[in-house]
């Protein structure tokens, strides 16, 4: 992989499409987000590039919108501004958990803003864009309409004094705006009255049939995640309804149209054309990738909330334009990551964020293992301190570390072997032979299958549990095999192959761990004094008989169980039910816990 080259389909190629879900620039991306979407896409993307396939992995910062607007007001910044911090913020922790972008860009430049324009303006032409007259909150004390987070009020459904103009964060109800008992403007404290303003739509009811042809057709052939694909269809189910897609917004994409010079484009209409964007802020050809459905195949990594503005906004869009689009092969939407005993909450000091993880000191393979090892993929799970610290001690320390290091130390420069790979029996490693060694190599073959079984799916977890399998079963191969020095002085022949297979096993494994684990993999090949190697489907011994090894090296190293207590306190804030008794208002309030709603607004906020 060199991220210095650009990479553009290839005729007779397999050509794989990756985006991760755009993260909103207004924070820090804690564990959850970084497991739900970005790791995931950056595994997928490795092991798509190490099996051979032409590979591009786009992602960026999603930067226009309110929260945007309401971090900035909240900060005493412009928007551009606290952008600009947080791409950096993001670029940052992202380079740290080794993520492998072709292309990480953002939102808020002119090249995104003319293909969002371009592609109002055909939806426009080909008669699916409505526009509506809509009741909305006016603050006469600021001049503006409210967009829903520069709105607070008393729940209609739970009375619960603090909700925001879009969602009650105590009973979780989804909100508009107008719906809430006294409101009150973010930005001054007084009380909005009613206005109208009026908003264009896109007639996803028009577009339902097409929408869901796709969506059908897609769904099975891509083999989306059950979730997604739920979700999906409970939204046709209830029927799609035309959506807002401007706001009485200042930061975003101006509306290119006589009397919205005030508005914006929502943010979840402009964002999903963010890939196509970035994708051209990365090359002048974004077109042969994104307009090419026959040779490009596009997969898509997200949490489950973000699922129906890619399976059905996004693509009716696309559709509404009349033109070519490639459009998504494979969704892959994760659950929830929580945290210890509640949620992520950066104002509430509760959970590991980017920045946290790197303070820890913990190589961000570890990081990188937990997270994959334990991601979310049909059930919300947890992370805790405890689980954390023993995955790395039992599980890499104890079986990869102890298999890998066994055997280097066992055939290094500073051993009877010399560090040169010795040459195995062919007897005891032919096909159908009733040795130790043959039993290994066809074990590890089923297992090998498996693993490109799994990953091909684009079930990253399962594939991570395969490699470890693989890995244990080195270690039984060793115990079987009695692998010392013993063994060398008595039954020569037999030891010779044993280290030659376990050496190339180890090759085979440093190929397997790469997508999980790249700097573990790396390291891999550097005590082999091997090129990184791909992932073939059968397991053969490449490394031949004289091939000089380098010196070995602790892959992993044990964490003390006393930093268990130190970090769950150091991380742990308050975890607070949320308040029922009226509380100070302040003029603005922190950002909320990660939200985790699948439901769909239709009002223009």
């Amino acid at each position: 992989f060199d991220p210095s080259k650009t990479v553009l389909p290839e005729a007779g190629a397999k050509n794989v499409l990756i985006t991760s879900a755009l993260p909103y620039v207004n924070n820090v991306p804690h564990l959850g987000n970084v497991i739900g979407s970005t790791l995931s896409a950056d595994v997928f993307a490795r092991y798509s590039r190490v099996r051979g396939n032409n590979t591009l992995f786009i992602c960026g910062t999603d930067e226009y919108g309110t929260a945007t607007e309401t971090k900035a007001l909240e900060d005493g910044v412009t928007c551009q501004e606290l952008c600009d911090k947080y791409h950096q913020v993001h670029k940052e922790v992202y380079e740290w958990f080794d993520l492998s972008f072709n292309h990480f860009g953002r939102t808020s430049t002119q090249k995104h803003s003319e293909i969002v324009r371009g592609i109002f303006g055909q939806c426009v032409d080909n008669g699916y864009v409505l526009e509506k007259e809509v009741p909305q909150l006016y603050c006469e004390q600021c001049c503006r309409y409210l967009a829903d987070r520069f709105v607070e009020g008393t729940c209609p459904k739970c009375a619960y004094d603090d909700a925001r103009g879009d969602q009650c964060d105590k009973c979780g109800t989804l909100l508009n705006a107008i719906e809430l008992i006294d409101p009150r403007c973010k930005l001054d404290n007084n009380r909005p009255v009613v206005r109208t303003s009026m908003h264009q739509y896109i007639d996803l009811e028009r577009l339902q049939p097409q929408c869901k042809a796709f969506a059908e057709k897609s769904s099975e052939e891509g083999k989306w995640t059950a979730n997604s694909l739920a979700i999906t269809n409970n939204w046709f189910k209830e029927g799609l309804e035309p959506r807002c897609i401007t706001r009485d917004l200042k930061w975003g994409v101006p509306v290119p149209l006589p009397g919205y010079e005030n508005k914006v484009f929502y943010v979840w209409f402009d964002a999903c054309i963010g890939y196509p964007s970035i994708t051209a802020n990365y090359t002048s050809d974004w077109e042969l990738w994104w307009k090419n459905p026959d040779n490009v195949a596009l997969y898509q990594f997200m949490g489950k909330d973000n699922v129906p503005f890619h399976t059905i906004v996004f693509p009716s869009t696309q559709i509404a334009t009349g033109d070519n689009w490639t459009q998504l092969h494979h969704m892959s939407a994760c659950e929830y990551l929580n945290y210890e005993s509640g949620k992520f909450s950066k104002s509430r000091g509760v959970g590991v964020f980017g920045n946290n993880a790197q303070d820890t000191g913990v190589p961000p393979d570890v990081w990188r293992y937990f997270l994959l090892s334990n991601r979310p993929e049909s059930a919300d799970s947890v992370f805790t301190w405890g689980d954390f610290v023993a995955r790395n001690n039992n599980e890499l320390l104890a079986n990869v570390g102890n298999f890998c290091n066994r055997v280097i130390k066992f055939l290094d420069a500073n051993t009877k072997y010399a560090g040169v790979l010795p040459t195995a029996d062919p007897a005891r490693i032919a096909a159908g032979a009733d040795t130790s060694d043959r039993r290994l190599i066809d074990d590890v073959n089923v297992l090998l299958a498996r693993y490109i079984e799994k990953m091909d799916g684009v079930h990253i977890k399962a594939g991570l549990r395969t490699v470890m399998e693989i890995s244990a079963r080195g270690n039984l191969y060793l115990q079987e095999s009695k692998l010392d020095n013993t063994l060398f002085n008595e039954n020569r022949i037999q030891c010779d192959t044993v280290v030659a297979v376990a050496t190339n096993l180890i090759y085979l494994l440093s190929a397997l761990f790469h997508p999980f684990m790249p700097a573990t993999s790396a390291n891999i090949s550097r005590q082999l004094n091997a090129p990184e190697r791909t992932v073939t489907d059968t397991f053969e011994l490449d490394l031949l008989p004289g091939h000089v090894i380098g010196n070995a090296d602790y892959l992993f190293t044990r964490i003390d169980e006393k930093k268990i207590d130190e970090w769950r306190a150091k991380y742990g804030g308050k975890q607070e039910e949320m308040p029922s008794q009226p509380k100070p208002k302040s003029k603005f309030k922190k950002s909320q816990s990660q939200s985790q709603s699948n439901v769909k607004p239709e009002v223009a906020n």
